[in-house]
């Protein structure tokens, strides 16, 4: 039997996991991307390793990888982003809090995902169906709660630029009902539709962004609220808000709201 979609994009995104997990804890060869940003061997090899299994299993559809690049056919709907690891600093400072993303777009929409922690050893995926969580060969589905209260905040902004949602760190107000944290990886996305955040906060353009495709996919498949930061669809100004519940997105919204202002 063919493999689907979202088994190719598990069997890809665990590829590179394997790779990251194979070299974490040791000492990394690092190219600057800027002052604040690098990457490592161990992005190059992992995306390597997952494009491995994109040109075999899916031949036919194009690719396009955060190191790399295009590759593969030009003239197809069919495109798989490559995030490799995300949540390169963490990787390099040995500090345990990485994913491994994978999704497919046919066109604009995006058809099947995986996003794969390569120190827990789970694999987040969705093929739109439904939305899972693989451990140990056992998928259990995702449910979004609230219950925590944690608010994952991805306050990196390129240099110069202002971080709306870094804001919402230093606020007495949204601190009062929520518990911000910074986990500097889009894992936190994955970790809203899993229950284990109640949301999570982006500044920038995220339409077809290979950092937060497959943290995306799953938190739609899995029934969270997806905005960006005026509470508009979802690339109409930039930002995105992911919750677990309406209730707890109308409140980030209106925490939000008087950080836009100033910014106008």
């Amino acid at each position: 039997m063919a493999m689907s979609d979202a088994e190719v994009a598990i069997e890809a995104a665990d590829a590179g996991a394997a790779v990251v997990a194979g070299s974490y804890g040791r000492e990394h060869l690092r190219f600057a991307k800027s002052a604040t940003d690098f990457a490592t061997q161990t992005d190059l090899d992992a995306e390597r390793a997952i494009t491995a299994v994109l040109s075999a299993r899916r031949p036919d559809d194009a690719r396009e990888g955060e190191e790399f690049g295009r590759s593969g056919p030009a003239a197809t709907a069919r495109r798989w982003l490559i995030d490799p690891l995300c949540g390169t600093l963490n990787f390099a400072a040995t500090t345990p809090l990485m994913v491994v993303n994978v999704a497919l777009l046919d066109g604009e929409r995006t058809i099947a995902a995986a996003a794969a922690d390569p120190v827990a050893q789970e694999t987040f995926w969705t093929d739109f169906r439904s939305a899972q969580v693989r451990h140990a060969g056992t998928d259990h589905p995702l449910v979004p709660s609230v219950a925590t209260g944690l608010v994952e905040i991805n306050a990196d902004r390129p240099t110069g630029a202002a971080s709306v949602s870094g804001q919402l760190v230093a606020d007495v107000a949204f601190r009062a009902q929520f518990s911000p944290r910074v986990l500097s990886s889009t894992l936190g996305v994955a970790w809203v539709a899993a229950g284990r955040r109640a949301a999570y906060v982006t500044d920038g353009e995220l339409r077809n962004d290979l950092h937060f495709a497959a943290g995306l996919a799953l938190a739609e498949a899995a029934g969270c609220i997806i905005t960006d930061l005026r509470g508009a669809p979802l690339g109409t100004e930039g930002g995105a808000v992911i919750s677990a519940s309406a209730e707890v997105h109308t409140a980030i919204l209106g925490f939000l709201a008087p950080h836009l202002e100033r910014l106008r």
